[in-house]
């Protein structure tokens, strides 16, 4: 299962064309004429979804059944250990003006060599009563790991996903989160604080707060030997999570593919992971993420030659460039399988798929058609 990452986009107003349709993709539109094609929806129908939650529904889980907080994906990503009644938030630099608001959610992106010394200070605060722990991920992104008696994960995130206004204070939505959200807004306070000395990455935003989950183990219940190839560490902590196999990896899609080649023999199920294209349409850079689409597809022969027996290609959700955030858009869906003759499409493409025999389903579905493509479904009833 190849997840690219934010794939569905939406029209230039332009060009009236999509990221897809913009793109030259011949590997894609190639496999899609030869190929079963539909849309899928990761939540509910006009329900923009986070990363979590569209790989939850990908791999078989009900998202709105099955909730994790992006701050437990980013720690368990890193190998962070996690014990119940710990709270694990999702961080990020951000640079704010000289009144306080908002001028950069990501500071730049600025690289991981110069956070980390940042992220290092941040470990320096204290807090009363909560012991805390503040570990770098990658680039402008951290994990925030709160420990103590009488912590619990309903409250709010400090991040208003705008700029020109300030970080928000975290609130408790339950009696029981109290001291949670008290921490937390004592910690952003000590933050901004220790780098207001700074031009950019000069505070923090805090999100995903979360706790441990119980989720049923996912290779036991498809009994499949289950890997995970990802070089984003969310994406690994959410397979640690549902308890696949993590392989150690690079940075870049060719060094996934090259630890997919390596450990093909031993696992008969893949979640490979494609984030360029995602980062690309939230930035709101159109080109980009066309070019990201378009390094991919030069990909696909490498990946067809492994010689999967079902390929799907998926996405978590959609990051229209033009919108640059993601978007409730259905997003396109691909499964290639010695049983699958094509339906006469020419393009993979959102306005191809949505013709396709498939349809338009809950991505929740996507696993049993993968499983029923391999031949490991049996018949129902006599």
């Amino acid at each position: 299962m190849l997840v690219v990452d934010g794939l569905g986009g939406a029209p230039r107003p332009d060009t009236g064309k999509s990221e897809l349709e913009t793109a030259c993709l011949p590997n894609l539109d190639r496999l899609a004429k030869v190929s079963t094609c539909g849309l899928t929806t990761p939540v509910v129908t006009g329900v923009t979804p986070g990363s979590g939650p569209g790989h939850m529904a990908l791999f078989g889980y009900d998202p709105l059944k099955y909730h994790i907080g992006r701050g437990v994906l980013e720690a368990l990503g890193i190998d962070v250990p996690l014990d119940k009644g710990n709270i694990a938030l999702r961080g990020n630099l951000c640079t704010v003006d000289s009144e306080g608001l908002l001028i950069d959610r990501r500071a730049g992106r600025i690289s991981t060599a110069e956070s980390q010394p940042l992220v290092k200070r941040l470990n320096e605060i204290e807090l009363p009563e909560v012991a805390l722990s503040v570990y770098p991920v990658q680039d402008y992104r951290f994990v925030l790991v709160l420990r103590g008696d009488g912590l619990q994960s309903d409250v709010t995130e400090t991040d208003p996903q705008d700029i020109g206004v300030p970080p928000l204070k975290a609130s408790a939505l339950a009696h029981a989160a109290l001291k949670t959200a008290e921490a937390v807004n004592a910690f952003a306070d000590a933050a901004r604080d220790m780098l207001r000395h700074r031009d950019t990455a000069n505070m923090v935003l805090l999100r995903g707060i979360s706790e441990l989950p119980s989720l049923p183990d996912f290779s036991n219940t498809y009994k499949l030997q289950s890997a995970c190839v990802a070089a984003y560490p969310m994406y690994r902590g959410l397979a640690n999570l549902v308890g696949m196999q993590v392989l150690p990896t690079g940075a870049t899609f060719d060094q996934e593919l090259d630890t997919l080649e390596d450990g093909f023999s031993e696992h008969d199920f893949f979640f490979l992971h494609y984030k360029p294209a995602d980062t690309a349409g939230e930035d709101g850079d159109f080109e980009a993420k066309v070019a990201r689409l378009e390094e991919l597809d030069a990909a696909i022969p490498r990946l067809m030659d492994i010689g999967p027996d079902v390929l799907v290609v998926a996405g978590d959700h959609s990051t229209p460039a033009v919108m640059s955030s993601h978007s409730w858009h259905p997003v396109p869906l691909m499964i290639h399988s010695e049983l699958t003759i094509g339906e006469g499409g020419t393009e993979f493409t959102e306005r191809q798929c949505a013709t396709g025999s498939i349809g338009r389903i809950t991505a929740t579905s996507v696993m049993m058609l993968a499983l029923a493509h391999a031949g490991k479904l049996s018949k129902f009833g006599p």
